[in-house]
């Protein structure tokens, strides 16, 4: 029975990732997203659906709820104990901390199995010696990170704006995937027609430009993404997406070169593409 339970908590929380697109507004698929959820769980109006409906939704149900706030915690300021969650993630990695280090806060009465058993660390929530040094960085990671919530939702905004708009007004065919509106203010998914993501990709890394085709969840999937699809995304577009993350690392003088490499890369591919005929 314990087994079956512990497995039960495992499906509850991959349905429940299901609404985490809508959270995190670093992915385009916001509000699309919600029709596959909408599949999952029983009657949600997808319009409607916030972190608090969709806890009490789930609390209805005898279930937990999980958010991974694995951007938002670097763009948005969030107290825990006001937002409507019974367990939340966060990747050390997505805010400047070490690589494989990452924290998980659970309300206080929320019912917990742990993945990784054997040991009494972490109060037996997961077995292993703690990475010391990591857990620092990750603590010091957040610090900064609030520190300079201004500057992520100001500078870097206006590096994200002025490399969507250059893009479009340089690259025909080409498309923002998402609200241009409701999101972070350091991401941009943008989908080309006619052209592949990868070999985007690969050309981009000729010039040391650096973005992905896709989130690391469906990193290495030759199909076309699921979500983008569900948007509404042509077909011809969902194969040429490329996703652009900002920091406040990044310079003007790097969207610039963007801007001037990449209608370029397109140009080129579109050339090699049987199916480009303008």
């Amino acid at each position: 029975m314990g087994k079956k339970r512990h497995i039960l908590y495992i499906v509850i929380a991959v349905i429940a990732l299901s609404a985490i697109y809508l959270i995190v507004h670093n992915r385009p698929e916001k509000s699309q997203r919600l029709n596959e959820l909408e599949k999952n769980v029983q009657n949600i109006n997808p319009q409607q659906l916030d972190k608090k409906r969709v806890h009490l939704y789930f609390a209805d149900k005898g279930n937990s709820f999980l958010i991974a706030e694995e951007r938002t915690i670097s763009q948005s300021p969030d107290d825990v104990s006001k937002v409507n969650v019974d367990m939340l993630s966060i990747s050390g990695h997505k805010i400047h901390a070490p690589k494989g280090v990452g924290a998980l806060y659970i309300r206080k009465g929320t019912r917990f199995f742990p993945f990784l058993i054997g040991g009494h660390q972490e109060k037996g929530r997961r077995g292993g010696t703690e990475n010391v040094a990591s857990i620092i960085g990750l603590g010091r990671a957040g610090e900064l990170a609030a520190d300079n919530l201004e500057v992520e939702s100001g500078r870097v905004k206006l590096l994200r704006d002025k490399l969507e708009n250059g893009i479009l007004k340089r690259v025909p065919n080409s498309m923002v995937n998402g609200d241009r509106e409701n999101r972070l203010p350091n991401t941009t998914s943008i989908s080309f027609e006619f052209v592949e993501g990868e070999a985007i990709l690969l050309m981009m890394d000729e010039f040391g430009i650096c973005a992905s085709s896709g989130s690391a969840c469906t990193s290495g999937s030759l199909e076309p993404s699921h979500v983008l699809r569900a948007m509404g995304v042509p077909f011809t577009a969902a194969h040429g997406s490329i996703r652009f993350s900002l920091s406040k690392y990044n310079t003007e003088e790097e969207i610039d070169y963007i801007i001037e490499k990449l209608p370029l890369i397109i140009a080129r591919l579109r050339e090699l593409s049987p199916f480009w005929d303008k």
